[in-house]
C-alpha cells in the first residue's frame, strides 16, 4: 500500500456492491478506497457467490459483510440497517450490478421479452434508486454515489443489445439524482469503463473481438483495468473533486473519442 495515499479517504465509509470475484470492477474499486483509507462495507450476491468475496472481504478489512440480492425483498434494507447501526452515517456509495436473463441479452432489441426488459431495468438500473434513496438519509455530510455504465449507452455496440437503452436509462438516472442531491452535498457519478474481462462481460457475444477492437481504437493504445476504474472512483470521492457532478466519467484510455 501506498502510505502516502491512505490519508485522503481515512475514515470515510463506503459500501460497495457488486464484488464477484478478484477481476470484479467493483473489487477494484473496493481495493482503491481502502487502498486510501475508507472503511468498507461488502456484500455479495448469494450464497454461491460468498466463498468467492468472503476471503476478499477480509483481505481489504471490511467492517461490514452482508448478502444483498436486489431481487429479493428485505435485503436491500437489511444492508442499509446494519450501516446505520454499525457506523451512523456513509460517505460512498459504489453500484457495480447488472443483470439480464441469457436469453434476452443475447438476442436482438427487438425479440428481448417484456419480462426480461423489466428484471434488466430493475437490477441493473431501478435498483441504485432505491440505493440512492436509503443511502441519501446516511450521507449527512454530503457524499458520492457511482454507478457503472458502458459506452453502449450512447453508441450502438453489436451484441450489447438490451444493456444499451438500460445503461442508457442509469445514466440519465444518474443525472436526475445529482439534481436532486446536490443540495444535500451529494454527488452522483457515472462511470464508463472500457471493455473489461470480468465475469458479467463474459455473456456477451463476440466479447474478445470488442476487446481487440477497443485496445486498437484507444488512444492510449491499451484497455484499462479495474484499478484504473477504481482509483478514478476514489479521485471524485475526494475533496479534490468536490465541485464534479452528474456527468458520465469514461475511462477507457480515450476510446469513446474516436468515431
Amino acid at each position: 500500500m501506498n502510505e502516502t495515499l491512505r490519508p485522503v479517504l481515512t475514515g470515510r465509509k463506503a459500501l460497495i456492491v457488486g464484488i464477484a470475484n478478484d477481476q470484479s470492477i467493483a473489487y477494484g474499486c473496493a481495493k482503491a478506497f481502502r487502498t486510501v483509507g475508507a472503511d468498507l462495507a461488502v456484500t455479495w450476491l448469494n450464497d454461491k457467490a460468498r466463498p468467492h468475496v468472503e476471503p476478499l472481504a477480509r483481505e481489504l478489512e471490511a467492517a461490514i459483510t452482508a448478502p444483498l440480492d436486489v431481487a429479493v425483498a428485505g435485503q436491500l434494507e437489511a444492508v442499509f440497517d446494519e450501516i446505520g447501526r454499525r457506523w451512523g452515517k456513509l460517505d460512498i456509495l459504489v453500484h457495480s450490478i447488472a443483470f439480464a436473463p441469457l436469453e434476452d441479452l443475447r438476442g436482438g432489441l427487438l425479440d428481448c421479452s417484456a419480462e426480461g426488459f423489466a428484471k434488466a431495468m430493475d437490477v441493473s438500473c431501478h435498483s441504485f434508486i432505491r440505493m440512492a434513496r436509503l443511502a441519501a438519509p446516511l450521507m449527512t455530510e454530503g457524499g458520492t454515489m457511482f454507478a457503472m455504465s458502458y459506452y453502449g449507452a450512447n453508441r450502438v455496440v453489436p451484441n450489447y443489445n438490451v444493456m444499451g437503452p438500460v445503461k442508457a436509462a442509469l445514466e440519465a438516472a444518474c443525472r436526475y439524482l445529482a439534481f436532486e442531491l446536490g443540495p444535500r452535498g451529494i454527488r452522483v457519478h457515472a462511470i464508463s469503463p472500457g471493455p473489461l474481462k470480468t465475469r458479467a462481460a463474459s455473456g456477451l457475444k463476440d466479447f474478445e473481438l470488442l476487446l481487440t477492437e477497443a485496445a486498437q481504437k484507444a488512444p492510449l493504445g491499451e484497455l484499462v483495468d479495474i484499478m484504473d476504474v477504481g482509483y478514478t472512483c476514489a479521485y471524485l470521492a475526494t475533496p479534490f473533486a468536490q465541485r464534479i457532478t452528474g456527468g458520465t466519467v469514461y475511462v477507457d484510455g480515450g476510446a469513446n473519442i474516436i468515431a
